[in-house]
């Protein structure tokens, strides 16, 4: 019975965070959404704005079909993952697919670079401009493939590196992804994750918020916890890198999310107090 309730939790919150991001995709299909950079999508000015703070250059950006890049992000995985010529690397929650077609570039020809997505209106919207960076780089390496990060429509021990953008804090079996994780890589092989985390735990009144829950706020676990689940999943040299510039930034440009945030946290505490992006690089022996 408890097990039961667990998955009827577990699939409540897929559901809520699945009809949230379609939503983005719709709605920034259409030109619109909010005026904020994160949670609902942003402007493709405001999306350019976060991802330069966040360490994307100016030509990767250029270069991206239209669409591709949300405003989504909390970090800069396929940096950070040091991708090379003819490797495979894999997308946990690809969105538009910004990260999969500069990924695609990076691995070149004889490499290939996957995403997978739950959310059937995201998975189109990347799928949609495939054929533009085909046009663009002359490249066949690219592919977007719907599925959830706990349950990955990926062979065991198949991928060289694995990437994921704010992603893995909106899923509600978070132990379960490190493990699909450490399943699909190749022995050897890495992971570089940007996403949210918590220094310390959230009031209650911000964990009831559905939009903190899209938003990338409410799922996240503690620092402390993540580096726990990605070493009992049976990976090594776990290292988790807190950034807290990102969070300052989105408070500082009045993202819509993060004035909430204010508004609900205790007097005298601001966002970053409790929440910052935290890059983690991991290895599967």
């Amino acid at each position: 019975m408890k097990t039961t309730l667990i998955e009827e939790q577990n699939d409540s919150v897929r559901r809520l965070v699945r009809e949230g991001y379609a939503k983005i995709a719709q709605e920034t299909a259409a030109g619109g959404c909010g005026t904020g950079v994160s949670c609902c999508g942003s402007t493709p000015q405001e999306a350019d704005k976060l991802a330069r703070e966040l360490g994307y250059t100016i030509e990767e950006l250029q270069a991206l079909p239209d669409g591709a890049n949300m405003g989504l992000s909390c970090g800069n995985p396929a940096a950070l993952a040091a991708l090379r010529p003819g490797e495979t690397v894999l997308d946990l929650g690809a969105g538009g697919g910004l990260d999969v077609f500069i990924a695609g570039r990076k691995v070149g020809a004889t490499g290939r670079a996957i995403g997978v997505d739950m959310t059937p209106d995201m998975l189109a919207k990347a799928r949609g401009n495939v054929a533009h960076y085909r046009k663009e780089t002359g490249l066949e390496n690219v592919e977007f493939r719907l599925g959830e990060i706990e349950h990955l429509p990926v062979a065991d021990n198949s991928v060289d590196a694995i990437i994921s953008n704010c992603v893995i804090n909106l899923s509600p079996d978070k132990a379960q992804v490190w493990h699909e994780m450490a399943r699909v890589l190749k022995p050897g092989g890495r992971v570089a994750v940007s996403d949210m985390a918590l220094l310390k735990p959230l009031p209650p009144e911000v964990l009831a918020l559905v939009e903190a829950r899209i938003g990338c706020v409410a799922g996240a676990v503690l620092v402390s916890e993540t580096g726990r689940m990605a070493r009992e999943a049976g990976l090594v040299d776990v290292v988790l890198q807190p950034k807290a510039g990102y969070v300052e930034a989105l408070t500082d440009w009045e993202d819509p999310l993060y004035k909430k945030l204010i508004e609900l946290l205790p007097a005298g505490t601001k966002p970053a107090d409790y929440i910052a992006s935290v890059e983690v690089t991991a290895r599967k022996p």
